[in-house]
């Protein structure tokens, strides 16, 4: 069962919990209400009780959305008419005529309870402190029925601290609430960056291997022209995937409700890189070749896609940069506490360092990777070329 569905099984059952105890004390209520005689106006009484007490329950039984305003206007209509019985009966005691005895009305203080959890959780907030402190004063005053004896002053005590206490796990609820829904939202804000990163390195990468090839099969066409077609079936094949992943993370960033079962995360790892570097040394000039050091199995997921993600930006940059390079080398290597990942050419033109100039993969790769704790540098290697270096802890990733 699914969260949604099984908090709505949780709500249910705490309604049918809270019928169950409405329904006792309402049994309670006629049998020891203790009425002295039947005369009119107890008859009244009685039936103005179980109404009111059936009221709130048509109150609160109900799921109302979050911010509802009929709730706290329900609620109103039934604590004002709740606090109008009360001083009826209070004017009537002021004049020796004391039509209550015993039960006050357990069932409406239970009912009349719910009805202040339930509208500081789900009320619209205007309204919502109005109808609460309304429904409040109801349960504080509802013992004050059979008397102002200490006993029944103590008891309207006590049920004003349950009203304050209803009103306390309300707002505390609607409060933790919002805080998800706060982060809910964040993590979307964050996500959808992650896949304006994404979108980025996705088209840069069949984008540039579009126009290599494109650049390759105009110098071949006069002396190989079978090689002018395969060139141009790669571009249609890298053409179609990139509009196929524009078209999939344009719609999720335009609407992230619409695909609610697309991946959060790029999904390709360190698993896929031998394809990686096939794809690109089908369309590139220069030679890629991938070394790897120790078991690339069980990592977790954020550096196995970080990796990947690293991986794909020195192709694309080395694709785009180093026209000149005789070979570009993939190493990752894994040690006990990290994954080390550098992307290495042969290239002599110059490149600018992430984090500075307008590289937004570089700068948004340099994001992640410190994200995870790790660090990043892209510069000049030793030997001359260009060098992109990662290091991604393994130990403060969390797999999944």
């Amino acid at each position: 069962m699914n969260a949604p569905g099984l908090r709505h099984w949780w709500v249910r059952l705490g309604q049918l919990a809270g019928l169950a105890v409405v329904g006792l004390l309402g049994l309670f209520d006629l049998r020891f209400g203790n009425f002295d005689g039947m005369s009119s106006p107890a008859v009244l009484l009685t039936l103005a009780r179980m109404g009111l007490a059936v009221a709130t329950v048509v109150v609160w039984l109900p799921l109302y959305r979050q911010g509802s305003r009929r709730l706290p206007l329900a609620a109103l209509v039934v604590g004002g008419v709740s606090l109008i019985v009360t001083l009826l009966l209070a004017a009537a005691h002021a004049h020796g005529s004391y039509l209550v005895g015993g039960s006050w009305g357990l069932a409406e203080s239970a009912g009349l309870l719910a009805v202040v959890f339930v509208v500081v959780r789900r009320g619209a907030p205007r309204t919502a402190a109005v109808a609460a402190l309304v429904a409040g004063l109801a349960v504080a005053g509802l013992p004050l029925r059979a008397g102002t004896e200490n006993t029944y002053v103590i008891f309207a005590l006590i049920q004003a601290l349950g009203a304050a206490g209803a009103a306390g796990a309300g707002l505390y609820l609607r409060t933790m609430a919002a805080g998800r829904e706060r982060a809910v939202a964040l993590v979307r804000a964050e996500q959808r960056a992650e896949f304006a990163r994404d979108l980025h390195d996705f088209i840069a990468h069949h984008v540039t291997g579009i126009v290599v090839q494109a650049q390759g099969a105009r110098f071949v066409a006069e002396q190989d022209p079978q090689r002018v077609i395969t060139a141009l079936e790669q571009i249609e094949r890298a053409g179609a995937e990139t509009m196929s992943s524009m078209r999939r993370m344009v719609g999720i960033l335009r609407n992230p409700e619409a695909a609610p079962d697309a991946p959060l995360a790029p999904l390709a790892g360190v698993a896929d890189l031998a394809p990686l570097l096939e794809g690109f040394n089908g369309v590139a000039r220069v030679p890629a070749r991938l070394h790897v050091d120790g078991s690339l199995d069980g990592l977790p997921i954020e550096v196995s896609t970080s990796a990947y993600r690293v991986v794909m930006e020195g192709l694309t940059n080395a694709r785009q940069h180093a026209s000149d390079a005789r070979a570009v080398d993939v190493f990752v290597r894994r040690t006990p506490q990290w994954l080390l990942v550098r992307v290495a050419d042969d290239g002599s033109s110059s490149r600018t360092a992430p984090g500075r100039g307008h590289g937004f993969g570089l700068i948004g790769l340099t994001e992640r990777i410190r994200a995870l704790g790790g660090t990043i540098t892209a510069g000049p290697g030793v030997a001359g070329g260009w060098v992109l270096d990662a290091t991604l802890p393994l130990d403060r990733a969390v797999a999944r």
